[in-house]
């Protein structure tokens, strides 16, 4: 696929790295010409500097040929107008990131679609809904509902005490026969690889599994770890994330918010109804004593600053608080903040990688997750009537190397993959997959036989 992508800095930059590795041929349009120097001297991508609305920068960068259209600079009213402008000069789809959330409402985005923009995309909106489910599924470290939670995508990180611990997937099996769900990677010391059934799981592993509704109990049990009922929240971070965050979860929880810029306080206090707004530095060991973080069920960090983040998330899990969630914005700390204690980490970036990467596959993407510590995807494809996949059940197929079969949805049922199973035309599977391999499963799954 031709793609021009539109950037700013390192949201562009981490999806043309990653949009390369799964073949796709990538322009990116920034207008700084000294960071696409940099680019340029580690990758093979074409790089244009200039505005990206301009109508002779897009020219330039061949827009008429190009299948994809990806604007994700910092400023909306830029990213709708090189949609909109890309659109006209001929790009066949186009996609711009915003941060107005009502842009997203049904009447807006029609109107956008009129202007010639065909998706739109909202980072910090996404963001916030991911740590709304994360408190819902409290045990996990990261997690992702697929066709509305028929299946889901957990990701635990496991202690010492767990009952898989030192067991081989195989044992794991043969003990418990009735499984509701399967792994599906794990990391490791810097490496993630697929596991057989001889892997064992090993301390500190972080597992990633999945999991029809029926088989979190067990699979929560089996990780020894237990849900923890939320009720009282504190929040850092008065932005977009921290207020959605908040507006969503004020009617059914304690709130509190923390937020340094007075006039950005002023404004929350206006906006949030049940939310105690607190002008003060998250830093303030003796500011979150004083607001009881020791009895906090959940700390979320997700100001504009990494550094304070993973430092006040530190602070909390220290003093008390049940469950750290930190938004980390760059992808080489996010191991980091991880192997020091913090439960969760959201990334802007990886998250619209996951939205974005959806519409670069030439096989049916229903879904997409991007994960956070493994340079890999977890798919939602529709299996295309004809298609290799329906041909022989799954043991029998030649899944490519660096994938794996988790799932399987038909109708409203959900399956667990096993090796006598068949999968039927118009059937959501959900597949792992490293970029070196997404290309090769996309071809099991489309109407023509490449066998």
């Amino acid at each position: 696929m031709n793609i021009i992508i539109a950037g700013d800095g390192e949201v562009g930059f981490h999806l043309a790295k990653m949009l390369q590795d799964e073949n796709h041929d990538i322009t990116i349009v920034d207008p700084h010409e000294d960071l696409l120097k940099m680019l340029e001297s580690s990758t093979d991508i074409l790089t244009i500097t200039g505005d990206s609305s301009n109508p002779k920068v897009l020219q330039d960068a061949h827009v008429n040929k190009a299948d994809l259209l990806i604007s994700v600079v910092h400023n909306q009213e830029t990213n709708l107008l090189t949609a909109a402008v890309g659109k006209k000069l001929g790009a066949k789809r186009t996609i711009a990131r915003v941060s107005n959330p009502a842009y997203l409402l049904k009447e807006k985005t029609q109107l956008f679609h009129d202007l010639g923009i065909d998706e739109l995309v909202s980072p910090e909106i996404i963001a916030a809904d991911d740590i709304i489910d994360l408190l819902k599924q409290s045990a996990a470290t990261e997690t992702f509902k697929f066709s509305n939670g028929l299946l889901s995508l957990y990701m635990l990180k496991l202690e010492e005490n767990a009952y898989v611990v030192n067991k081989s997937l195989a044992e794991i099996a043969h003990d418990k026969p009735d499984l509701q769900f399967r792994a599906i990677a794990i990391y490791r010391d810097l490496k993630a690889f697929i596991p057989s059934g001889s892997d064992i799981f090993k301390p500190n592993d972080l597992a990633y599994v999945i999991t029809k509704p029926e088989g979190i109990p067990q699979l929560l049990e089996l990780g020894a770890k237990q849900e923890i009922e939320m009720n009282d929240i504190m929040i850092v971070g008065g932005g977009r994330i921290g207020r959605r965050t908040a507006k969503k979860l004020e009617k059914s929880l304690n709130i509190k918010l923390i937020e340094k810029g007075k006039d950005r306080c002023d404004l929350l206090a206006d906006d949030l109804d049940r939310t105690l707004i607190i002008n003060g530095d998250a830093r303030d060991i003796e500011l979150l004593e004083a607001e009881d973080i020791q009895n906090m069920d959940a700390f979320i960090a997700v100001t504009d600053n990494t550094e304070t983040n993973i430092m006040t998330c530190l602070h909390a899990r220290k003093l008390g608080a049940k469950k750290t969630i930190a938004l980390v914005e760059i992808i080489d700390y996010i191991d980091i903040a991880q192997s020091v204690g913090i439960d969760t980490i959201i990334n802007k970036k990886l998250i619209t990688a996951s939205y974005i990467s959806r519409f670069t596959h030439s096989a049916e993407v229903s879904m997409l997750k991007c994960l956070s510590n493994i340079d890999a995807e977890v798919i939602e494809l529709i299996a295309q009537p004809k298609s290799p996949v329906t041909k022989k059940p799954i043991k029998e197929l030649h899944i490519p190397e660096g994938s794996f079969i988790g799932g399987i949805m038909r109708n409203s049922q959900a399956f667990i993959a096993s090796g006598d199973f068949q999968i039927q035309e118009n059937d959501k599977v959900v597949v792992f997959a490293f970029p070196y391999a997404i290309s090769k499963v996309e071809k099991l799954f489309r109407s023509k036989t490449w066998f």
